[in-house]
């Protein structure tokens, strides 16, 4: 089959290369990709947030799967005008990407399927602020309500910076979600999901905070690591049965089947796992981690997703170990990054690329903030971290930095679920 890739990240590029490495893969195409992305798919330049061009790009280029990554084309309802066209398409319709792009939406079907989540309420008014800030706390959580890639979330325990970040959205016209603390280690479920039937991948768990031990303010993800071997044997099917499955038959009740990725962000309370967020589609970094551990041929499964035949397919396959990403980011980043700077060793095995560009005299380039990231795999989750660390030492990008502590509790032993008291 033909397969176009949409989106220009990291993600993007495990999907290439996952699907690369598919035999009933004949061509891939990726738009607009990376300079990473050109090594195994033809890049082609549009808007992945314009439906119009990504349809016609499709059509031309006659795919015969489109492959959404990014969140933005999918709320926008690229993933609608696809299908419109006839082409088999991954990824949910705009109706149900809302279970990302609206918090309220999203707490809305977790409230109707009876499914453990945070405490909430959306303010939309600064004149409402103070008291509902008086409902919650002392640890704080303030989110955008809507898409923010990730770095719209505050956690603090200072009232006076979860204010000052809620004014923040507020002045800027975006409702805040206020939610109670949860307690425990977080961790990433992806669901391939065909509107009814449910099939988990590799739990994981990514890291939020700019700097070593948590520190800093929000990122789009600094690492992750895959699978989780301070999880119960029993998590993931948990995770299904309370969580996954009881939202998609929700969604599918009020009319709105999510087919895709559904991606539940899950805090692993002594009371069992709660629900932090939902979103629409792949997660980045996790899916580096997730991606470099299936050996099932991945074009096969999406096009069964998208086909609405996911029921049928056989049971994932998946290579044994432990796999570790770790992100590379221009200086300056969370704020913002210093680009076009020239970037050394690239092109090395387990480099993913996101923000780059292959200047005309062949030189790449790093044109956004969060740059490379970098996978290690190995027999267990040291292995795999010494193997990460290893090949991010033979990059060279001017005024970088990355997270030296990926994985490290984890490795140790230090991470776990804390006991009902």
């Amino acid at each position: 089959m033909r397969v176009l890739v949409i989106g220009s990240g990291a993600r993007e590029h495990a999907l290439a290369l996952a699907l690369s490495r598919d035999p009933s893969v004949v061509a891939l195409a990726c738009a607009p990709g990376n300079a990473g992305i050109a090594a195994v798919a033809e890049l082609y330049g549009v808007d992945s947030a314009d439906p119009a061009e990504v349809t016609a790009l499709a059509q031309r280029w006659q795919a015969d799967l489109v492959v959404i990554g990014p969140e933005v084309p999918l709320v926008a309802g690229v993933a609608d005008a696809v299908r419109a066209a006839g082409i088999a398409c991954f990824g949910p319709s705009a109706k149900a990407a809302r279970i990302e792009g609206s918090k309220a939406f999203a707490k809305e079907i977790m409230a109707a399927a009876g499914v453990p989540t945070a405490t909430s309420e959306i303010v939309d008014n600064p004149a409402r602020l103070d008291a509902a800030l008086g409902r919650f706390g002392p640890t704080y959580v303030v989110k955008d309500d809507g898409l923010a890639a990730g770095k719209g979330v505050v956690v603090t325990s200072d009232l006076a910076a979860a204010r000052a970040h809620a004014m923040t959205l507020l002045d800027g016209g975006h409702p805040v979600l206020l939610e109670s603390f949860l307690e425990g280690p977080e961790a990433s479920l992806f669901c391939l999901v065909d509107g009814r039937t449910v099939v988990p991948l590799l739990p994981a768990q990514d890291f939020k905070r700019v700097g070593d031990g948590d520190s800093g303010p929000n990122t789009g993800g600094m690492g992750a690591y895959a699978p989780l071997p301070w999880a119960s044997p029993d998590l993931v099917e948990t995770i299904v049965k309370t969580i996954v499955q009881p939202v998609v038959n929700e969604m599918d009740a009020q009319g709105v089947p999510f087919s895709g990725l559904l991606y539940a962000g899950l805090a692993l309370t002594p009371s069992g796992p709660q629900v932090i967020e939902f979103n629409c589609r792949f997660g980045d970094p996790e899916t580096q981690a997730v991606l470099a551990l299936l050996r099932s041929p991945l074009g096969v499964v999406l096009k069964a997703v998208a086909t609405g035949d996911l029921a049928s397919q056989p049971p994932l396959e998946w290579a044994p170990g432990s796999a570790v990403t770790v992100v590379v980011a221009a200086e300056g980043y969370p704020g913002r990054p210093r680009t076009g700077d020239v970037i050394a060793g690239s092109e090395a095995e387990g480099v993913l690329h996101a923000g780059t560009r292959r200047r005309d005299d062949g030189a790449v380039v790093s044109i956004g903030g969060r740059v490379l990231s970098v996978v290690g795999v190995g027999a267990d989750l040291e292995e795999a971290r010494q193997e990460a660390y290893r090949r991010v030492e033979n990059l060279h990008l001017a005024g970088s930095h990355h997270r030296t502590d990926i994985a490290l509790r984890a490795s140790r032993g230090e991470v776990a679920v804390p006991v009902a008291r």
